[in-house]
């Protein structure tokens, strides 16, 4: 439950042929837990044997906020990826939002971890008005997506949002908008209840389209980077940019990139400043594919087989799906977030998230007792790095195989 993705990267836009499952979209975050579990030992290895640095032009970093807020003179929006346990990522994108600049070239921020239904509580909330925090953290606890409410980042991001508009006129303030699905946990009974709600690209894609490029408007997209590809299908950026081309500017963090360096000393971003940023077109780092970057997606068929790879569409050059890499450091260096106490002991809401857990229907992917993640949380706090032991895929697959013997066959859910 401590780190729920790869690279600020949800898998739920991926999509599978017919005959297999389509892997998550609402209990992404412990879908992810396998999946970032199951890349961090193999990655270096597996990334060695085949990384070959490809032709193609040295990529020139610049300062990474300076560069972010000068791509709003060109672009509409900016989709930068956020939070999914990743602590850099998290501090940057707050040094970001506290730029003064920022009110000068931004009219909102669109997040991931925002539950739509509650946007005229957010908008009182962002404007000052006197909200009970219990009723505002709604917003982002009460998503389609298990990681946003166990997340320290969004505890502090929406305050923040909020004392920085107290010190901007009226004209000038920030609009938070969020782009999950209207879902009311409240009225959710059933697996087909949660169903109703499980399209979060046509979600997001309204929220940018209504509020946001209709109205040429600028905005911060924060959002995990497969919902900011260029060029695939289900990807949010690229349905929108079927209407509204060429606005948006899709940055990439570096992922679990090797870089074949045995020291920092000999790592190719030795001379880069941290955080920087270096546009991926005709660089050598924009000609590798996606596989460099992000380990495949783990999912399980409707004959519960496990399987563990990326569809075709997005077996390219990254550069065909974003703009520009963002450097925090070391990639096998990089920190995780904690678990935030008042999260850790509030059993209610625990109890809640593993009601709607059950609910989803996703094989294997149940978290166990409130003291089985006890444990996960203390054993997690010992390695403040981001990574974690492999998951137990013969546990998956059997855990699918149980399911379908008791006749629940809620998990086979097919691409459309």
């Amino acid at each position: 439950m401590l780190n729920t993705t790869v690279g600020g990267t949800p898998f739920e836009t991926l999509t599978v042929n017919s005959n297999r499952c389509r892997v998550i979209r609402l209990c992404s975050a412990v879908f992810l837990l396998f999946l970032l579990a199951a890349s961090i030992p193999l990655m270096g290895s597996a990334q060695r044997q085949h990384h070959a640095k490809p032709t193609g032009a040295e990529a020139t970093p610049k300062p990474a906020v300076r560069a972010i807020l000068a791509a709003f003179d060109k672009y509409e929006v900016v989709g930068m990826p956020e939070a999914h346990g990743m602590k850099d990522v998290d501090d940057f994108i707050l040094s970001l939002i506290r730029d003064p600049a920022l009110p000068e070239k931004v009219n909102d921020i669109a997040v991931e971890c925002g539950n739509s239904l509650y946007q005229p509580v957010l908008d009182r909330y962002m404007a000052g008005e006197e909200v009970p925090f219990t009723e505002v953290r709604k917003v982002w606890r009460n998503t389609t997506q298990p990681m946003c409410g166990m997340s320290g980042f969004f505890e502090q991001f929406f305050p923040l949002v909020r004392a920085i508009n107290q010190k901007l006129p009226p004209g000038k303030r920030l609009r938070v908008l969020a782009g999950d699905p209207p879902i009311d946990w409240d009225q959710v009974k059933t697996h087909q209840d949660v169903e109703k709600h499980s399209n979060r690209t046509a979600s997001i894609v309204s929220v940018m389209e209504e509020e946001v490029l209709s109205k040429h408007r600028k905005a911060l997209m924060l959002f995990g980077t497969f919902h900011l590809f260029h060029g695939q299908a289900m990807s949010s950026v690229s349905v929108y940019e079927k209407d509204y081309p060429h606005l948006t500017f899709v940055v990439s963090e570096l992922g679990f990139l090797a870089t074949d360096s045995t020291t920092l000393a000999s790592s190719p971003f030795t001379t880069w400043p941290i955080p920087s940023i270096a546009l991926a077109k005709g660089t050598w780092l924009g000609a590798l594919d996606l596989s460099h970057f992000f380990p495949p997606p783990i999912f399980v068929d409707e004959n519960c087989d496990v399987h563990n790879e990326f569809p075709e569409s997005l077996r390219k050059p990254m550069e065909d799906s974003v703009d520009a890499f963002l450097y925090l450091g070391p990639p096998d260096l990089r920190l995780k977030e904690q678990l935030p106490a008042d999260i850790a002991l509030d059993i209610d809401y625990r109890m809640e998230l593993q009601r709607r857990d059950a609910l989803t229907g996703f094989p294997g992917s149940g978290t166990g007792t409130l003291k089985d993640v006890d444990h996960q949380i203390v054993n997690g706090a010992e390695d403040p790095l981001f990574g974690m032991h492999p998951p137990d895929l013969k546990t998956m697959a059997q855990n699918c195989l149980d399911r379908k013997s008791r006749g629940d066959t809620s998990h086979t859910e097919h691409s459309q």
